[in-house]
């Protein structure tokens, strides 16, 4: 389709020439308007423009007429000269080109007989080069061939370089004709067969076998009467053929008797021209080799072609020394101090051997001495060998069964301090001697204003105790003090070793004393921190009467009295320092790693002063000083790790680990560790963080599963009136009961009984909180609740037996379950009158509870009267001051 142009574009002028002019007017014609006359009218306008062209040309010639006539005439003079042009060339090219007479005929003529004298000239001076080549390669492959025949091989070997030359520079005609394919398969039979020749006369000459090495002088060619010498056979030999050769030598010399040797106990036989290998024990390896090398250099090194007598023999170099290094040194690395003098001999017959042989015959780099460089460090590869061979044993010590080495009791040296207790029981017996409070390294204490119907007050017994149950409200922030100032519970006590009879105990308080085997000259029974609730004095009683008719409407039995307090002060004067002796188990895996440690430092003090080792850079025996505190680390690091799974799973497997921890760590404080002193406090102080972190994450673990128990199973203790509920929270205590004296059971031996006690009391302790907190948040006790939630708090009185040791004496509960009092009194004042709270308020029983504990409970338990108001008032002021009860 056209494009349109659109209408606003200029169009194109009209064509001013007449041809256009009156084609144009033909192209505007229509069928309608064409006409014979408008035909008629373009003739007749065609006629009178071809009239007026030809009268326009007439009148331009006219008006110039003698330069038309002047131009008319030189072109008719060209044309005559062209047409005489043409004439000539034509003559020309007749005498040029003729078929017989012509010129370039004639002269290709002449030209093509010239061209074919001259290549049946070429043809035959090829020929003859060629024939003439072949003719010299045929006489020399008969001349190989005789050669070979005849067994004159290093000849043979020339002529063949030679023939190979003829073969390879050819004329260009022979290059892929089939005589010459024929000559050179002819050429490569008969170097085969020289090769051939020569790898079995230098087989026959040089032969290496497990048993014998043979270098011979000559060798006779097979089939033939020439004898070769063994230098003209290597030199024979092409050049890749000879590096074969010689890199299959090295090997098996190094296969069949410089390794050899050095592993096996092996004598070397010299003879002419033969090495003999017969086994014998006792005899230097390095003398063995030594004999090897002598007779290589003897028989070998000098005959072999020149460019191979320095390259082979420095080829054995390092390969040599590696061997001594790997087979002979290392592995004779000795595993104790005792067998190092020998060793050091053997190391300085190594490195002369590589002094005079390595470098002075194979021709060695001096600066590339592996052996002496090895045996200037050998104190530290010594050191390294033996802390791995240690490590190693350590390794597999600490990865075996724990019952594979069995279990140890060990005894602990405690040594008690001079300690600020906030509860001290008070001897009520005068007739004591004075010492014997001091000897078990109490602190005494001066008490206040006390009269002398005070000390008759107390019982005669020798086993009747006051305690001082009064707190300081400023320091202890009014709560029962549990001696968490004292380096350890177990320094207050002293020991009952002698034998009872486990059934003339209570369950609960019966003690299988598997620390009782100790023998001791002074047995003393066990000091308790304070007296229970169940056990008050008769003083206590006396006052509980007297209270009685002011306080009124008292119906609290003589088992519901509180503690006497008892003000103290501290004495100007300690009682002297006193050792106690406990005992724990130990695992006998510990004792053989403290072995390991104990001889590592010892070898590593005999190496450091020894001067068996020539001089070294680096300190001799820090090395393997060193390794001490790594088999400590590598204890600590690998235990946990690898015995994972029982440490979670077996309630007295982390108490071991942390018994083992903590009695490595202290023996080794009695061991002189020398320059690794240092490193070995810090392996010393791990262990004990690693001992302590075991018993601490354990404790709280069983401390958060009592809390889980009693959380989830007594809710709360809430709506106890409804027997399913109270159901629900008397299994939860009873589960708690049975799971923390399962525990004791099993923590009984394990630890010291400071540490058990400690561990069980927290335990203990975490219980009674939680039951404290449970039940004193409770907004509202009915009457029934009450007495079911003393019955459910006293579920857990029966954990006093684990704190019993001897039936005659209090339990000493408190010291490790600090709110054990609060606890029971807790138990009392959920069923006691307002009367009896009001009393044991001002007697100073309840001074374990803080004030809004008090105030919380009496709403609760209580109705709203005028009596009720008057007691909160009454604790709103605070406990009472101990001169005032």
């Amino acid at each position: 389709m056209a494009f349109l142009i659109p209408s606003h574009l200029p169009r194109r002028a009209l064509p001013q020439d007449v041809s256009s002019s009156i084609l144009n007017k033909i192209d505007a014609a229509t069928n309608e308007s064409l006409n014979a006359a408008l035909a008629s009218s373009w003739i007749q306008e065609l006629n009178d423009i071809i009239y007026a062209t030809k009268k326009r040309i007439h009148e331009r010639i006219h008006e110039d007429f003698p330069k038309f006539e002047q131009q008319l005439a030189s072109a008719k003079s060209l044309q005559t000269r062209l047409q005489s042009l043409t004439r000539e060339i034509d003559g020309l090219s007749d005498k040029l080109s003729r078929p017989e007479t012509g010129l370039i005929p004639t002269l290709i003529h002449s030209l093509t007989e010239h061209v074919t004298l001259a290549q049946e000239n070429a043809d035959a001076e090829v020929l003859h080069g060629c024939l003439s080549h072949l003719l010299r390669c045929r006489t020399e492959l008969e001349s190989l061939d005789s050669l070979v025949n005849a067994g004159k091989l290093p000849d043979a070997v020339a002529a063949c370089k030679e023939v190979e030359v003829l073969l390879t520079d050819v004329p260009l005609p022979l290059t892929h004709s089939d005589v010459l394919v024929d000559l050179k398969n002819k050429f490569r039979s008969a170097k085969a067969r020289i090769e051939d020749q020569l790898g079995e006369a230098y087989t026959r000459i040089i032969s290496v076998s497990p048993e014998s090495l043979i270098v011979r002088p000559s060798v006779q060619v097979r089939q033939a009467e020439t004898v070769l010498k063994l230098s003209h056979l290597l030199s024979s030999l092409s050049e890749q053929a000879l590096v074969n050769y010689l890199n299959i030598l090295r090997r098996d010399l190094m296969t069949n008797y410089v390794d050899r040797i050095l592993r096996e106990d092996i004598s070397i036989i010299v003879s002419a021209n033969e090495i003999s290998c017969v086994h014998s024990s006792g005899k230097n390896k390095i003398d063995g080799l030594s004999n090897v090398l002598s007779f290589l250099s003897t028989h070998l090194f000098l005959f072999l072609p020149q460019h191979q007598q320095v390259q082979f023999p420095q080829s054995l170099c390092k390969p040599l020394s590696l061997s001594v290094l790997n087979n002979l040194l290392m592995p004779a690395l000795p595993s104790s101090f005792n067998q190092l003098p020998p060793f050091i001999d053997l190391v300085r017959c190594a490195v002369e051997f590589e002094a005079k042989f390595i470098i002075g015959i194979l021709g060695g780099d001096q600066h590339d001495n592996l052996i002496h460089s090895w045996a200037e460090g050998v104190a530290g590869h010594y050191e390294r060998r033996r802390r791995l061979q240690i490590l190693d044993a350590s390794r597999v010590l600490i990865m075996s069964p724990r019952n594979k080495y069995g279990v140890l009791t060990m005894e602990v040296e405690l040594q008690t301090e001079s300690r600020q207790p906030t509860v001290v029981p008070v001897q009520a017996d005068d007739s004591a001697p004075a010492g014997d409070e001091d000897a078990w390294g109490f602190d005494n204490r001066e008490e206040k204003a006390r009269t002398e119907s005070d000390i008759e007050g107390l019982e005669s017994n020798g086993n009747g105790w006051e305690f001082d149950d009064e707190i300081d409200m400023e320091e202890d922030d009014g709560k029962q003090g549990n001696g968490d100032n004292e380096d350890d519970p177990g320094d207050a006590w002293g020991w009952n070793d002698e034998d009872q009879s486990s059934e003339a105990l209570p369950e609960e308080t019966a003690w299988d004393d598997p620390w009782g085997d100790m023998p001791t000259d002074d047995p003393a029974p066990p000091v308790p921190s304070v007296a229970s609730h169940g056990a008050a004095d008769t003083s206590a009683k006396a006052m509980s009467k007297c209270n009685e008719g002011a306080n009124g409407n008292s119906r609290m039995s003589s088992q519901k009295t509180a503690a006497r307090v008892v003000p103290h002060k501290l004495p100007e004067k300690r009682p002297p320092k006193l050792t106690l002796t406990e005992t724990y188990l130990v695992s006998g895996q510990v004792m053989e790693i403290l072995k390991i440690v104990e001889d590592i430092l010892n070898e590593g003090a005999e190496l450091a002063a020894s001067n068996i080792f020539p001089s070294s850079k680096s300190p001799i025996g820090n090395l393997l000083l060193q390794t001490a505190p790594s088999v400590v680390d590598l204890y600590k690091a690998l235990y946990p790790v690898v015995f994972s799974g029982e440490l979670k799973t077996a309630v007295d497997a982390p108490l071991r680990f942390s018994n083992d921890c903590l009695y490595l760590s202290q023996e080794l404080e009695r061991i002189d560790a020398g320059t690794v002193e240092e490193r070995m406090q810090e392996s010393r102080e791990c262990l004990k963080i690693l001992g302590n972190s075991w018993l601490d994450d354990t404790i709280e673990q069983y401390r958060q599963s009592v809390d889980e128990i009693i959380k989830d199973g007594a809710v709360g203790f809430t709506y106890t009136g409804d027997q399913d509920r109270y159901d629900e929270c008397e299994a939860a205590l009873n589960r708690v009961l049975q799971d923390i004296k399962r525990l004791a059971q099993l923590w009984k031996g394990i630890l010291t009984k400071s540490k058990y006690y400690m561990a069980i009391g927290s335990v203990t302790e975490a219980a009674l909180s939680r039951v404290l907190v449970d039940i004193l948040a409770l907004p509202d006790i009915p009457e029934v609740e009450s007495g079911r939630l003393a019955e459910l708090c006293r579920i857990l009185h029966a954990l006093e037996g684990l704190f019993v040791e001897d039936p005659e004496q209090p339990s000493f509960v408190v010291a490790y379950a600090p709110s054990w009092l609060k606890y029971s009194y807790l138990s009392e004042l959920l069923e006691a009158s307002m009367a009896d709270t009001t009393y044991l308020f001002e007697a100073g029983a309840l001074v374990d509870f803080e004030v809004d504990e008090l105030v919380r409970l009496v709403r609760a338990l209580f109705a709203d009267t005028n009596l009720r108001t008057i007691t909160i008032n009454k604790l709103l002021q605070g406990h009472p001051n101990r001169s005032d009860s």
